[in-house]
């Protein structure tokens, strides 16, 4: 581990895949540890270059693309903007948030491969692959469905089983098929380049296993263990139309593969900030005295420790990363994050349900934050972290000393006079908390030093409760002078230190004490505040969150819970039975789909238009999974018409469509054998 200080520091945040929004998942495991790391950086004069960008090339924006009936950059555009707004409206201080389907990514990108072929690294190899012969093409593993061989999913893809998780290849399905166009499809014969890591797996030993002792366990342990199974060599290109096209002139039809081209979106992010700023890029990726850091989730760990670190010593002139603190996984109410199911809290949603709570969620998700293992968000720890911690401890500690001073001085702050033994204690307690809150930052133990920045708003709390200045002001003026001196220092200091974690409250609590930002250097003095400063107006930091907020958002997830059970049912046991008179309070009528597509977010559900012959109406349907919308317009089928409406996925479903399902699980309409009138009712 070295411990010389750095001239400049380059940091970097997991790429977020622009196929879909952010959610809290993404931003405790990755976003806000980076950002507070940053922020912390700068606030002791560090030259920081902190990057970001949308990951923006790969198999599932095709797929998005041809599912919502777009292009792939019309995708990345409408997600790029979205994600790039809700981390502006966080507070998170990328110095810039670039993209991968920029001119200057794709020439930065086709510039490393050419390097790297030129020097004779890459093996180049010929295999068989799976070919659309109907479409032409070859099939990414995302293009391929089929049935898993270790459960029997008939829908799993040619890399993963969604349904029992199991890590698969196109060549383990049975039955494959392609997404594209539904045939079975061919092998057929293909050539790629590999990154030979084999070659490298000595110098990886040495340079991870021997020289990076000191990274987190979890990332070490991962490290050690893909070392300790051999490495293997590993394909950089992939046949494909969408992404930075194969710089050679043999290679028509193939581009960078996604894991290679993105990590060099690093490097084209910090040169477009560079030139953005008229500043020079090179020494922040090829100057020894810089400190290389990726901030990433623990299922990027290969990638950034291992993938990317071997790209950049195989190119020679770049340093590597000094430390890579992965985090684990952040679970949602008792179960994990699953975008799929749409079982997530997501980050635009959130800044627009709770404007102004943006600090509450940093707050909430630093406390929680998986750095070792996985962790539990909860809508009513959020609840708690506000008003048991924010409102309570800080926000309390901040409002009655600047509401006292305000009462006793004119809002000036007073000049200390005698001072006591508990004065000095607390002056001496001072000054160690911004060092033991930086030095947590520095390891990247980002909730013990959240933990120290609450401790120090508790300091001043004590120490209010045992001077109680309110019944010393009537016999002993110049020492309550003291006391508010003092409290006010803490007031000042909990503004520096608590900016890279709560930077909105901090820039509101400057303004109360009418004072600029100032550096990490200036916190625990006690003459921040000089005597006769006069003080801005105070306010509450926090407010308190009432139940029926919090009600409301958990009611969200229970919605989305429900359109999940309704995406998965199954076929149950006769029920009970029921008198003739309750069967005949079904309304069961025979009805024509007139349109029908994909609920986005969800594999499972179709949105269908139905004309029930007295009126159009909309029905969500768990059946996309067995057919395609363009397959189901014009079919009769029969609509229970006097079910309740609900809400499913934010649509309101007016009516139910019967299904009879198989024993092989396939599902059938219930339908006339022969055209009838809309409106026939089914007795």
């Amino acid at each position: 581990m070295s411990s010389k200080n750095f001239q400049r520091y380059t940091i970097t945040a997991a790429l977020p895949y622009a196929n879909g929004p952010v959610h809290i998942g993404h931003l405790a495991g990755v976003y806000i540890p980076a950002d507070i790391y940053a922020r912390y950086l700068r606030a002791n004069d560090r030259a920081v270059a902190f990057v970001c960008g949308s990951d923006e090339h790969g198999v599932p924006i095709t797929l998005r693309a041809k599912k919502e009936g777009a292009t792939p950059q019309q995708i990345v555009d409408k997600y790029h903007g979205l994600i790039k707004e809700s981390f502006y409206q966080l507070g998170i201080s990328f110095d810039i948030y670039s993209r991968t389907s920029s001119p200057v990514h794709h020439q930065t990108a086709s510039d490393f491969f050419t390097t790297l072929y030129q020097k004779g690294v890459f093996e180049e190899k010929t295999s068989e692959q799976y070919y659309d012969q109907k479409n032409e093409q070859f099939l990414a593993d995302r293009y391929i469905m089929g049935t898993c061989p270790v459960c029997g999913n008939k829908d799993a893809y040619g890399d993963q089983c969604e349904s029992c998780g199991s890590t698969l290849s196109p060549n383990d399905l049975k039955d494959p098929r392609s997404m594209i166009s539904g045939e079975k499809p061919v092998l057929k014969e293909t050539r790629h380049w590999y990154l030979p890591l084999d070659k490298y797996e000595k110098w990886l030993r040495e340079w991870i296993l021997e020289g990076h002792q000191e990274w987190k366990s979890n990332v070490y342990g991962q490290c050690k263990s893909w070392i300790e199974q051999g490495l293997q060599p590993r394909a950089v290109t992939r046949d494909l139309e969408w992404g930075v096209p194969v710089p050679l002139q043999d290679a028509a039809g193939k581009v960078l593969y996604v894991w290679f081209d993105a990590p060099i979106g690093y490097i084209s992010a910090t040169k477009d900030w560079a030139a953005q700023n008229q500043k020079d890029w090179v020494p922040y990726w090829q100057d020894k005295e810089t400190k290389l850091v990726h901030f990433i989730g623990k299922d990027n760990i290969v990638f950034h420790c291992i993938i990317f670190p071997t790209m950049l010593k195989a190119h020679g002139g770049f340093i590597l990363p000094e430390n890579v603190p992965a985090n684990e996984f952040l679970n949602l109410e008792g179960n994990k994050i699953s975008t799929s199911r749409n079982w997530a809290v997501w980050l635009h949603e959130y800044l627009q349900d709770l404007p102004g709570k943006e600090d509450v969620l940093r707050f909430a998700l630093c406390a929680n934050a998986p750095e070792t293992k996985d962790y539990d968000f909860t809508w009513k720890d959020y609840q708690a972290r506000n008003n048991n911690e924010l409102l309570a401890i800080f926000g309390n500690f901040i409002n009655r000393v600047l509401v006292l001073t305000a009462k006793y001085y004119q809002g000036k702050v007073p000049a200390r006079k005698t001072l006591y033994s508990i004065d000095e204690e607390v002056i001496a307690k001072l000054e160690e908390f911004p060092l033991r809150i930086g030095k947590a930052i520095e390891i990247f133990k980002f909730r013990d030093a959240l933990s120290e920045l609450m401790d120090l708003a508790r300091l001043g709390n004590k120490y209010l409760a045992d001077t109680e200045p309110w019944k010393l002001i009537k016999t002993d003026a110049e020492r309550v002078a003291t006391i508010m001196n003092i409290s006010l220092q803490i007031a000042a200091t909990l503004a520096i230190v608590s900016e890279p974690f709560l930077p909105f409250t901090s820039a509101k609590l400057l303004l109360m004490l009418q004072l600029d930002l100032l550096k990490w250097e200036n916190a625990g003095k006690i003459s921040i505040l000089q005597p006769g400063h006069q003080l801005g107006e105070s306010s509450l930091l926090f407010e308190k969150i009432e139940d029926e907020l919090i009600e409301k958002q958990v009611q969200k997830l229970m919605d989305t819970k429900a359109a999940n059970a309704l995406e998965n049912k199954v076929v149950t046991p006769a029920k009970q039975t029921v008198q003739f008179d309750d069967f005949t309070k079904n309304d069961i009528r025979i009805a024509t789909i007139l349109a029908a597509e994909r609920v986005p977010r969800s594999k499972k559900l179709l949105k269908l238009k139905v004309d029930t012959g007295f009126d159009q109406r909309t029905v969500v349907s768990g059946i996309a999974e067995h057919f395609e919308p363009e397959t189901v317009v014009g079919r009769q089928v029969s609509i229970l018409v006097n079910l309740a409406p609900r809400q499913i996925m934010g649509i309101e479903s007016q009516g139910m469509i019967l299904m009879a399902e198989d024993k092989d699980g396939s599902l059938h309409f219930i339908h006339p054998p022969s055209t009838i009138s809309n409106g026939s009712a089914v007795s």
